[in-house]
Parts: structure tokens; C-alpha cells; sequence
């Protein structure tokens, strides 16, 4: 027997278990820091989800100046900068496997030859911003640079004297101390850094980041890194729905990079990924190769509807409302008033979905008109009560509801 799970009783027991979590993850947290008020992070950055492109799910270790260069000439190129993909952020293995004389990280001679200060000043000189990666453990996670345990203040200052834009901190090789111990020394160095800095926390969920994060970083990974495949992505966005209520403006929850456009999915497979990563407000980090994007992978990330629900100010992130045998229906809602809806199955064959008002926030007797986002077009039908879709295998249909009055 198929049971409906409302949106009111997920949501106890949610809440039921996170409290629990809180209780048992903050009396972790050592006296001295303060991680009950955000002042311990006082960036002003991440009003919205950071935009961008990460190197890592598609180059690996595989990096140099010249793709970060292209890259950056390619974000500008195709108009993904305008749409807001702003950050271009070298992941791992940038740097020499020793520091200098003065303790500092150095850039790799034979990957980096100019220097991060000059390619940081190449990124910016297109309009973007450059990240950069370390790790809160003594080596990052592929061992072939050091990580900043210890270290956090000269490299944090390092990194504000070249220019970067966006730290994104994994959790490698620490030695068995505390996430909730290290993540907040590096914090308070960037703080004294002299320079904003979009800090990321990319801790993979063990100690429930989104309970103490938004005090310490502007993202904080929820999940283990993702893979290209269904399996994966839908399991990422399932681990990071869980912590819905602690997703807000200057800090969010993050279920990784995208996988769009790096061939392990079908097309309706990466259109759920990214409609499920944009309603919940998630970082919107491409992870494929920009230099090289198809028509179908550009028509999936530069959907400019789907990117102003992810963007949009309100900033609340969306949650699972009901769910029955292989089909969801996601809701959360967005600024003036309206909702946006993901109707999403799970299943092997093509089923009709049913979005009822009483589950996603909206009085029973108002009348909407609904915006199909990836079909571009308002439907002529006005909706009252309930909107029924039939969605097909592995795909979803993605809509903004508007009252009408």
C-alpha cells in the first residue's frame, strides 16, 4: 500500500531529528567559540547562492593557467557571466608540495608559472572572481600540496594579497580534530585578512554543518561528493533537503558541484539535477568543461527562469511537501508572493503528479497562473486547489505560481 507522507508530519519528525542533532553536535563545540552568533562571519557576501564554475568534477588534478584563463574567457564568451556565473574556482592541487621559506603556500612552477596574483588580476580583468582551494587538515585531499591546519593565518593573508575571491576549505588528512574546532580558526584569519572572502566549507556533512555553519562559513557542504550519475545526484539532493530550515541569506546549504554536461546522465536527468539544485537554493557551480559546452548543456544551465528562482532574495530553500511510491512534489516559496514548484518522478515510467495547495503553502480557494520554467511558457489554464502534470522516467517539470487576484 502506497502511503502520502504530508508536508506537516515530514516536517515534525525533520524537525524532531535535527533537534536532536543540534543538541548533540553544538555540545562538540568548545567554549571559547561563539558559534551562536554570526558575528564570528561578518562578510556581507552570499545575499544569494554563489554562481560560477569549479574545476575539480571534470579536470581533477588536471589543471593549469591556461584552462582557468579559458575558462574565464569562455564564462564571458557564451554570456554565462551574465547570467551570473561569476566565480572561477581552481580546486585542488595548484600549489608546490612545499611552503616557502616565509611559511607561505606557493603557486606549482610547472602548472601555474605566473603566479596566482597575476592570473587572479586576468580573472578580474574579465569581470569575475577567482577562487581558490585549501584544506583544514595538514594535506589536502589528493596529497599533493599542504593544507592550512596551523597555518590559517599566513595563508589567509595570502590569499587576500593575491586577490582572491572565494576559499573553498575541505576536510582531509586533520588528524581526528573536530571540524567545529578547525573551520572557525580559518574564519576568524580571513576576517583579519583585509579582504572579502566567500568562505566554503566543504566539511561533507559528518558533523551536520548546517547546524553551526551559517556562524562560520557562506556555504557549507551537506553531502560526500557527488558522482555523474543518477544514482548519486538524486541521493546528494536528498541528504541536503533534510536541512531545508537552516539555508538562508549569507549562508547555504550545499550538495556539491554541478555534474551538467559531463556525459554520465541523459538530458532529462541533468534538467531534474539542475531544477532540484536551483529550487533549493544550492551553489550553482558548473562542473563540466565551460570551453567546451554543448547546446544541451547550455540550454539546461543558462535557463534564466530556473536561475532566478535559485537567486531570488527571499532565499528560502525549497522542501519535499509530499511524496508517494517513486514521485515528490518540492515546494518553496519566492519573493511577491509567488511558489515555485518541482513536480519530480523518481520512477521508471511516465506518471501524473499532483501539486495540492494545502501542501505547498497555498490557500485552498486561490486561483494561480502557472509558468512552466523549461518549457517557457505560461499555461492558459488557470489553476485552483491542485495542478496535475504527467512527468515522464527520471524528470520533472519545474513551475512559478502566481496568485491571481
Amino acid at each position: 500500500m502506497e502511503v502520502s507522507v504530508s508536508s506537516y508530519s515530514f516536517a515534525w519528525v525533520t524537525s524532531s531529528i535535527l533537534l536532536l542533532l543540534m543538541l548533540l553536535t553544538t555540545s562538540f563545540v568548545s567554549s571559547h567559540d561563539t558559534l551562536n552568533t554570526r558575528n564570528l562571519l561578518g562578510n556581507a557576501l552570499a545575499s544569494t547562492p554563489p554562481m560560477g564554475w569549479n574545476s575539480w568534477n571534470h579536470f581533477n588534478c588536471m589543471i593549469d593557467e591556461n584552462i582557468i584563463k579559458q575558462t574565464a574567457d569562455a564564462l564571458v564568451s557564451t554570456g554565462l557571466a551574465r547570467l551570473g556565473y561569476k566565480y572561477v574556482n581552481i580546486d585542488d592541487c595548484w600549489a608546490e608540495i612545499s611552503r616557502n621559506d616565509k611559511g607561505a603556500l606557493v603557486a606549482k612552477k610547472s602548472t601555474f608559472p605566473s603566479g596566482i596574483k597575476a592570473l587572479a588580476d586576468y580573472v578580474h580583468s574579465k569581470g569575475l572572481k577567482l577562487g581558490i582551494y585549501s584544506d583544514a587538515g595538514f594535506y589536502t585531499c589528493s596529497k599533493k600540496m599542504p593544507g592550512s591546519l596551523g597555518h590559517e593565518e599566513i595563508d589567509a593573508k595570502t590569499f587576500a594579497s593575491w586577490g582572491i575571491d572565494y576559499l573553498k576549505y575541505d576536510n582531509c588528512n586533520n588528524g581526528g580534530s573536530r571540524p567545529t574546532i578547525r573551520y572557525p580558526v580559518m574564519t576568524r584569519a580571513l576576517m583579519r585578512a583585509g579582504r572579502p572572502i566567500f568562505f566554503s566549507l566543504c566539511e561533507w556533512g559528518d558533523m551536520h554543518p548546517a547546524l553551526w555553519g551559517y556562524t562560520v562559513g557562506n556555504s557549507w557542504r551537506t553531502t560526500n561528493d557527488i558522482s555523474d550519475t543518477w544514482e548519486s545526484m538524486i541521493s546528494r539532493a536528498d541528504q541536503n533537503e533534510v536541512y531545508a530550515d537552516f539555508a538562508r541569506p549569507g549562508g547555504w546549504n550545499d550538495p556539491d558541484m554541478l555534474e551538467v554536461g559531463n556525459g554520465g546522465m541523459t538530458k532529462d536527468e541533468y534538467i531534474v539535477h539542475f531544477s532540484i539544485w536551483a529550487i533549493s537554493k544550492s551553489p550553482l557551480l558548473i562542473g563540466c568543461d565551460a570551453r567546451n559546452i554543448s547546446k544541451h548543456t547550455m540550454q539546461i544551465i543558462a535557463n534564466k527562469e530556473v536561475i532566478q528562482v535559485n537567486q531570488d532574495k527571499l532565499g528560502v530553500q525549497a522542501k519535499k511537501v509530499r511524496m508517494e511510491g517513486d514521485w515528490e512534489v518540492w515546494a518553496g516559496p519566492l519573493s511577491y508572493y509567488r511558489i515555485a514548484v518541482l513536480l519530480l518522478n523518481r520512477g521508471s515510467l511516465p506518471t501524473p503528479i499532483t501539486a495540492h495547495w494545502d501542501d505547498i503553502g497555498i490557500t485552498p480557494t486561490t486561483t494561480v497562473v502557472a509558468r512552466d520554467l523549461w518549457d517557457h511558457k505560461t499555461l492558459k489554464t488557470k489553476f485552483t486547489g491542485n495542478l496535475t502534470a504527467t512527468v515522464g522516467s527520471h524528470a520533472c517539470k519545474m513551475f512559478v505560481l502566481k496568485p491571481v487576484y
